[in-house]
C-alpha cells in the first residue's frame, strides 16, 4: 500500500547528539535565528516529509549531575510555537508541530496560541504535548514547588488537554456571519462556553480565536512508558513510541531480529511497545486505533562503518556515549538499512515513525533529500509530487474534528 507510512523529522538545535554543534559549522551560529529554522523546515516540506516537530523546554539546555546547565552542549533556545508560527507563510504542505508543555502553562494561551498556529499554517498545526517534571523548571514560574509525581502530572495534564479541546470546540465553524443589514459580525448563539471545573484546572468562557481549518489541530505524545502510554490514548490523536530504548548499542546499525545473548530481540521489543498502547486503547473502551509512530534517533552515513566512525566521534567529543543517556535508540545507520527497518516496522503495525537526526543540516538533509525518495523507490510513500496538499489531519490519516457542539445540520469541521 503506497504511501502508508508517516515520516516525522523531530528537530532540535544543532541536533540531537550533545557535540553535533562541534560538527554543525556556520549552522550552530544560526541556532537562535529564523533562518535557521526557515531553511531547515522549508527543506523538509519541499522534498516530502509528513510533519516536523520542534522541541521545546523550561530550561534552556540540559542540566549535568548537579543540576547546573551543562555548557558543553547547545545552551538557548526559542519557543516552538512561535518559530512554527513565523516559518508557517514559508512552507506549503508540511505539518508544523512544536512542543508546548501544559504543567506551567495556561490552558487557554496553549488553545489560543495552537488556534492561531493553524489559520497561519492554512490547517498543517499539531501539538506535541508535554508535561514539565523538575523543580527548576517551576521555579521559574514560582506558582508550585515542583518535582510532581508522575501520575499528579499528568492527571493535570489531562484536565488541560480537556479544556484545549473545549476551547477550540467553542466557536462554530460558521460562526462568524458578517451580516451587514443586521449589523451583527458573529451569532452569538453560535459560540460557546467552555465550561470545565476539575482539580487542577477551571475554565469558563470561550476562545478568542474562531474555529480554526482542522478544528482540533492533531496532538502528539511520547509513551516511552506504560503510564505514559495511558495518558497519550486519553489525550493525543498520535502516540510516539521508543522500541528497543535501552537495548540496542550505537554500533547495531540495523537491530537484529535474534536479540542478544538469548534475550528478546529488538523486534520483539518493538512489538510489544506497539501492544501497550493498544491495550491501553482497550482499557480506555476507545474504538479508535491511533497512528503509532516509531521515535528513533538516527545517523545517517554513506556505509556503515562510516555512519559508526561518524557516531563514534560525537561519543568521544562529548565524553559519554550519547547511547546511554538517550531515551530511544540511537542508530547509527544507512538510507538503505533505513529503509529496511522502516519497511519491517510497518509490516509490525506501526504507521511510521519519527526520526531525531542527530546531525542538523547534516541528517535532516539526509532523511529529506535520499531518505523520502529511496521510500518512494520502495514503494512505502508515493512521490510527493502526485499527493495533494492536505491539512495534517488528513496527511496522517486522521478523522476529522467533529465539534461537540455541532449539530446534525453543521456537518464536521475541514
Amino acid at each position: 500500500m503506497p504511501d502508508r507510512i508517516t515520516l516525522v523529522t523531530a528537530l532540535q538545535g544543532a541536533g540531537w547528539h550533545p557535540a553535533a554543534w562541534r560538527t554543525a559549522g556556520p549552522t550552530a551560529q544560526r541556532l537562535t535565528s529564523l533562518r535557521h529554522w526557515r531553511d531547515v523546515v522549508v527543506e523538509q516540506d519541499r522534498l516530502g516529509v509528513d510533519a516536523v516537530t520542534i522541541e521545546d523546554s523550561f530550561t534552556a539546555g540540559p542540566v549535568d549531575h548537579a543540576g547546573e546547565l551543562d555548557t558543553s552542549t547547545v545552551v538557548g533556545r526559542l519557543d516552538a510555537l512561535l518559530v512554527a508560527n513565523a516559518v508557517a507563510p514559508a512552507t506549503r504542505a508540511i505539518g508544523l508541530v512544536p512542543t508546548v508543555s501544559v504543567t506551567h502553562t495556561e490552558p487557554f494561551h496553549v488553545a489560543t496560541g495552537l488556534q492561531t498556529l493553524d489559520h497561519v499554517s492554512l490547517g498543517r498545526a499539531g501539538w506535541r504535548i508535554q508535561v514539565s517534571p523538575t523543580a527548576r523548571e517551576a521555579a521559574l514560574f514560582g506558582r508550585r514547588p515542583g518535582g510532581d509525581d508522575a501520575s499528579v502530572l499528568f492527571d493535570e495534564a489531562r484536565e488541560v488537554a480537556e479544556v484545549v479541546s473545549r476551547l477550540w470546540d467553542s466557536w462554530d465553524d460558521d460562526a462568524i456571519i458578517r451580516d451587514v443589514t443586521t449589523g451583527r459580525f458573529i451569532d452569538r448563539d453560535r459560540i460557546h462556553n467552555a465550561e470545565f471545573q476539575g482539580a487542577f484546572v477551571s475554565v469558563h468562557g470561550a476562545s478568542i480565536v474562531p474555529r480554526s481549518p482542522q478544528g482540533r489541530p492533531p496532538v502528539f505524545s511520547l509513551a516511552h512508558r506504560a503510564d505514559a502510554a495511558a495518558f497519550a490514548v486519553d489525550a493525543a490523536d498520535v502516540v510516539l513510541v521508543t522500541p528497543g530504548y535501552g537495548g540496542l548499542g550505537p554500533r547495531q546499525p540495523v537491530p537484529d531480529r535474534r536479540g542478544a545473548a538469548g534475550g528478546p530481540s529488538w523486534w520483539g521489543e518493538a512489538r510489544v511497545v506497539l501492544s501497550e498502547v493498544r491495550d491501553a486503547e482497550q482499557a480506555a473502551g476507545s474504538d479508535v486505533r491511533r497512528p503509532v509512530l516509531a521515535d528513533l534517533a538516527v545517523l545517517i552515513g554513506s556505509s556503515p562503518a562510516a555512519a559508526a566512525d561518524a557516531l563514534a566521534a560525537l561519543d568521544a567529543a562529548s565524553g559519554t556515549p550519547y547511547a546511554s543517556a538517550s531515551d530511544t535508540s540511537v542508530l547509527a545507520t544507512t538510507v538503505p538499512e533505513l529503509v529496511s527497518l522502516i519497511a519491517e516496522l510497518r509490516d509490525l503495525g506501526f504507521a511510521g515513525v519519527r526520526l531525531r537526526p542527530l546531525r542538523i543540516p547534516l541528517d535532516s538533509t539526509a532523511i529529506a533529500r535520499e531518505l523520502v525518495p529511496a521510500l518512494v523507490t520502495a514503494g512505502l510513500r508515493a512521490d510527493v509530487a502526485s499527493r495533494p496538499t492536505a491539512d495534517l489531519r488528513t496527511r496522517l490519516g486522521i478523522a476529522p474534528a467533529v465539534s461537540r457542539y455541532a449539530t446534525s445540520t453543521q456537518g464536521v469541521s475541514a
